[in-house]
């Protein structure tokens, strides 16, 4: 499937293309950041919910809440950096099948059509995010601001939408 974006050992030498590496590189650490954060949160609040639970007999109030935003971030913050590395799940059954050429071709044609529709679907969740922050939604436990944390939403699609027509370009300027 498609590769991986470049590493630093061939970084490009352009000002412009070292400035975009550069700014790439510094989404992918804050990618990495943001999970790794939402993964150690989630684990340290669900073990916290339980032993609050056993020992004091009433859980950590807005768990679910919490539980739920940090799922939310966790799944769009990695939707990017998922397509960075070429982790995502593929369907690549007829792809494995194809050799040279044709299977380029097919990459670069599924690479940009999923950017096309990670697009899509960013537009789509900033008018969610718009509509819930017009209407001044809020959780029930907590109070927060709903739109606060769904405003990854759209932010992890353009990411991932940026990242599959990177791939594109890669595919299309290689051998």
């Amino acid at each position: 499937m498609p590769k991986p974006a470049p590493t630093q050992a061939n970084a490009p030498t352009q000002p412009a293309s070292r400035f975009l590496f550069a700014t790439d590189r510094l989404v992918e650490q804050v990618e990495k950041f943001i999970l790794g954060v939402s993964v150690l949160f989630l684990s340290g609040l669900l073990v916290l919910h339980v032993l609050a639970r056993q020992l004091l007999d009433s859980g950590v109030p807005g768990q679910v809440e919490l539980t739920q935003f940090s799922m939310v971030i966790m799944t769009f913050a990695g939707l990017g950096y998922a397509v960075r590395r070429a982790r995502h799940i593929a369907m690549s059954a007829f792809y494995d099948q194809l050799r040279g050429r044709t299977r380029k071709a097919l990459l670069v044609f599924i690479c940009l059509v999923s950017g096309a529709m990670m697009l899509f679907l960013a537009w789509h969740a900033w008018d969610y995010v718009s509509s819930i922050r017009a209407v001044a939604r809020t959780s029930s436990a907590l109070n927060i601001p709903i739109w606060i944390p769904y405003l990854i939403a759209p932010i992890g699609f353009v990411l991932a939408g940026i990242q599959y027509w990177r791939t594109a370009a890669r595919n299309l300027t290689s051998d």
